[in-house]
């Protein structure tokens, strides 16, 4: 048993998805979240800049003494070295893995669709690892780069006119391809999900990475003998590097019924 609590980091508040996913199926485990709202989007930086700041959350989340550590960034687990994340002292996943396997898991027609930033489709990491499972899997990406932002400052209320038509624009030429499933490669698309699918059709599975990770680092968790133990009364602390109004403003959205706990703002570009 290891009552240490479980790091996740995004590049602004997307990867709250991910954190109510693990409450939901790690209720006593412990959370440290941290949110670069200051410097949010990440997906339009160069591949170096989001290195560095990959870099700068860890080390804080490190500095919290986590036991393991979750990229809840599409972009950043699209382009952190795995080199890196290998020498790290505790585990790290990110979302690419856990979303392509399910993925491939729910096509039926072998025509998966995958939306991220430009970062993420830039990389082409979800494309190869579905071709390692896959090789004859037919893969249509598209860069969203307005969908964060979009969720950011709150336009995610069902049938909003903006985000409708910004959806309409880029999943056109995915939903033509005939797609039977869609990786939502951003931790922050979740909240657009019920948009997206209403574009899409009844037809199209959709596949929210920030869950299947959360599912998939619950079990690795249980393999590593890191769990706490405990069945109940898992706590989260929240952490920015922007000022926490915002925080405070959207968490409802973002956590649900796991909404509440103490938000602090620290100066990333320390670590």
């Amino acid at each position: 048993m290891d009552t240490r609590p479980i790091g996740v980091f995004d590049s602004g508040l997307g990867g709250l998805t991910a954190v109510r996913q693990l409450r939901r199926v790690l209720p006593g485990e412990d959370i440290v979240y941290f949110g670069d709202t200051g410097r949010v989007p990440y997906g339009s930086r160069a591949h170096d800049t989001i290195v560095q700041y990959a870099r700068q959350d860890i080390h804080f989340l490190l500095e919290q003494d986590v036991k393991f550590i979750i990229a809840a960034c599409g972009t950043v687990s699209s382009t952190f070295p795995p080199e890196e994340a290998a020498k790290l002292p505790v585990p790290y996943t990110g979302v690419v893995g856990a979303a392509c396997r399910a993925a491939v898991a729910a096509t039926r027609n072998r025509r998966v669709g995958l939306i991220g930033t430009a970062a993420t489709i830039r990389s082409g990491s979800y494309a190869a690892v579905i071709r390692d499972m896959m090789p004859d899997a037919k893969i249509t990406a598209r860069a969203c780069p307005l969908f964060v932002p979009l969720v950011e400052n709150g336009y995610v209320n069902d049938g909003n006119p903006v985000t409708r038509l910004v959806i309409a624009e880029y999943l056109e030429e995915v939903r033509a391809a005939g797609v039977d499933t869609l990786i939502l490669g951003c931790t922050h698309y979740p909240l657009l999900k019920k948009m997206i699918g209403d574009f899409m059709g009844d037809d199209v599975t959709l596949i929210d990475a920030g869950k299947v990770t959360a599912q998939a680092a619950a079990a690795a968790l249980a393999d590593l003998d890191l769990l706490s133990g405990r069945t109940g009364g898992g706590t989260a602390r929240y952490y920015v590097s922007d000022t926490p109004d915002n925080f405070t403003q959207q968490e409802q959205l973002f956590l649900g019924e796991y909404a509440g706990g103490p938000v602090e703002r620290i100066a990333i570009e320390s670590y």
